[in-house]
């Protein structure tokens, strides 16, 4: 009994050093200021720039939690914890992002600030 006990509980601990999914992480803080510069066409050709790369990086950190999960379940050892994740570039991205639609909207770039 005792020895299960202790299996639940570094079980517990390491799903909790997994590493989070994409969708969960938060979006850093990057000035809008950065891209105020740039006209409407340029603000355009950044994001969708920048939207290829967050969902690159966002590709290789569900890869990374994926790998967690089966890391946890065979050995119970989160493999990003050992090799790093991508939950930094991830949420910079998103960052980015969000500046680069403020920095549309404050630049009057109507229909083009949410392109995809």
């Amino acid at each position: 009994m005792k020895k299960l006990h202790v299996l639940l509980a570094v079980t517990a601990i390491s799903l909790v050093a997994c590493a989070n999914r994409p969708e969960s992480i938060r979006a850093s803080h990057v000035s809008h200021e950065k891209f105020v510069h740039l006209d409407c066409t340029a603000l355009t050709t950044k994001m969708s720039a920048t939207r290829t790369d967050l969902e690159k990086f966002s590709k290789m950190q569900d890869t990374k939690a994926n790998g967690d999960a089966v890391g946890v379940f065979l050995l119970g050892i989160p493999f990003s914890k050992l090799s790093g994740d991508h939950e930094g570039d991830v949420a910079r991205l998103k960052g980015e992002v969000e500046a680069i639609e403020t920095a549309q909207v404050k630049g009057k770039c109507s229909g083009e600030q949410k392109s995809s």
